[in-house]
């Protein structure tokens, strides 16, 4: 039996722990590897709140910035019980709540300044508890995004955790446009202030561009023992150079990416869903899902600046409760560049869109929080346009629903490393239309289990994502036929976890 560690910024398996898709792996991963027999410890940071509930192991002493100082590790409960699978929380004053999801933080200042910190003493929490055995010995640490490099850094130079070496290292990029970045010196959330006792080799660290900072995600593809992107598809696109914004490749790490691959240590294997046991909303209840959560919202503190929103949407569903539409499209996103830039370049194509499906009858729902500049974006535009609504929050019970019940799902990302919003709105015969790009291109079928645009240019692409959006509206009024048919192919295609974590055990896992 192998014993695996997961380090992750968030995990979907607890309440309150998620931000995006790496959420839903990290939930399912494990699963997977129990139901194989093997054994699963999961630990993410409780940033502030996750450990309120959770049962104290021990406190873990460590030292930062030249002084020691102590962080508690808590079991906690997970929404389900899995045998094989322990969670944890890792406590720490300085390991706070973000802005985002209340997990991440944007700092437009100084990028990464405040999750650097965080990091850092959560990474070192986990190597300290390593040392001290907490998790038994360890034959697999598999670790998730930039977040996680540092315990490959710790690996590699830190004296105190040499215990790390005695483990095979998996490192997983889920997004490689967020790299950690951060100067090596002359900064309070820099390497060398947090570990002045290092030593460590300033080629194995640095940034390609920025000579004077580390590179966190660059640290993971270099020093891991098996590097992983989450679809074949993007694992190619990252091994070309960027052409902004025409193509989002390795953005300065194509040449580290190469040579993983040549070394035999890149493999990009697909992510899945789970197609038993999962969560399934009841049909009929998008509307009402949407109004409860609004007023649940709209009483939280840390809602009041959203409330004028939140309004404006409760009074544009109520309408559709007794004037429902006759098309129903949606997205469930991340607000971000990567997400939703084709909107920011060329708000006229969203306004378009609008325009179309008001002439149908038809409605576009858009739910996600994240980067200020796209929700002020999605807020303006959706004051302008009654069949916008803008659920600017998160919310399982809408997600269910809008998976459920929209007869189209929209994911016009610039770029996309796999994507499993897709993947679940197929699960329910969802068709979807997609920009071709990373995993989108290894998932949806152009014509036949769904819709695909991509174009020789950005603006190119941007008229053809307009068109395309046309065509899945006319296909659905006069080609019903068709539409049923390729809703059932969706239905029927395969994302299985158990296919991916097979590939796993045979490219990741077996050493």
């Amino acid at each position: 039996m192998k014993n695996f560690l997961f380090v992750c910024a968030e995990n979907d398996a607890l309440a309150h722990c998620k931000a995006g898709g790496m959420a839903d792996v990290v939930r399912d991963v494990p699963r997977q590897i129990a139901a194989s027999g093997d054994q699963v410890h999961v630990v993410v940071p409780a940033y502030n709140r996750l450990h309120k509930n959770g049962r104290l192991i021990t406190e873990l002493k460590f030292n930062i910035r030249g002084e020691a100082t102590l962080a508690s590790i808590y079991e906690v409960e997970p929404k389900k019980q899995i045998p094989g699978i322990t969670h944890y929380v890792i406590d720490h004053p300085e390991i706070v709540e973000g802005n985002i999801a209340h997990i991440y933080n944007d700092d437009p200042e100084e990028p990464f300044f405040t999750d650097a910190v965080k990091y850092f003493i959560f990474n070192t929490a986990v190597a300290q508890a390593v040392k001290q055995n907490l998790f038994d010995h360890i034959d697999v640490v598999h670790l998730h995004d930039w977040h996680t490099a540092l315990l490959l850094f710790h690996r590699a130079f830190h004296q105190d955790f040499t215990i790390l070496k005695d483990s095979k290292f998996v490192y997983s990029i889920h997004n490689l446009s967020l790299q950690g970045i951060r100067p090596l010196n002359n900064n309070f959330a820099s390497i060398n202030n947090f570990f002045p006792e290092l030593g460590y080799e300033y080629d194995k660290v640095k940034d390609p561009r920025y000579n004077d900072c580390i590179n966190l995600m660059a640290v993971g593809i270099r020093l891991a023992d098996k590097v992983h992107t989450v679809s074949p598809s993007y694992m190619q696109d990252i091994m070309r150079p960027s052409h902004k914004p025409e193509f989002i490749g390795g953005e300065g790490l194509e040449e580290d990416l190469r040579t993983a691959f040549a070394e035999g240590r890149l493999h990009g294997i697909l992510n899945g869903v789970n197609y038993k046991n999962m969560r399934v909303a009841k049909k009929g209840n998008l509307y009402a899902n949407i109004l409860v959560q609004i007023f649940k919202w709209i009483q939280e503190e840390s809602k009041k600046y959203k409330s004028d929103i939140l309004a404006n949407t409760g009074e544009k569903v109520v309408h559709l409760l007794l004037n429902p539409p006759s098309f129903v499209a949606s997205s469930v996103a991340r607000m971000t560049e990567q997400k939703f830039y084709f909107f920011k370049r060329n708000p006229e194509a969203l306004k378009a869109i609008l325009t179309n499906l008001e002439s149908q009858n038809g409605i576009f729902i858009l739910l996600g929080t994240g980067e200020p500049e796209y929700e002020r974006l999605m807020r303006d535009i959706s004051y302008e346009h009654a069949n916008f609504i803008f659920i600017n929050g998160q919310s399982e019970d809408i997600i269910d629903s809008i998976y459920l019940e929209s007869n189209l799902y929209f994911m016009p990302s610039l770029f996309e490393p796999c994507g499993i919003s897709q993947m679940l709105a197929m699960r329910n015969g969802v068709l979807c239309l997609v920009h071709h790009t990373g995993g989108l291109i290894d998932t949806v079928r152009d014509g036949v289990d769904g819709f695909v645009f991509y174009g020789s240019h950005i603006d190119e692409t941007v008229t053809n994502m307009v068109k395309a959006f046309a065509h899945c509206i006319e296909v659905f009024q006069n080609d019903r036929k068709r539409w049923g048919i390729m809703r059932r192919k969706a239905k029927a295609v395969r994302f299985s976890w158990e296919d991916s974590v097979k590939k796993y055990y045979d490219k990741l896992y077996t050493y």
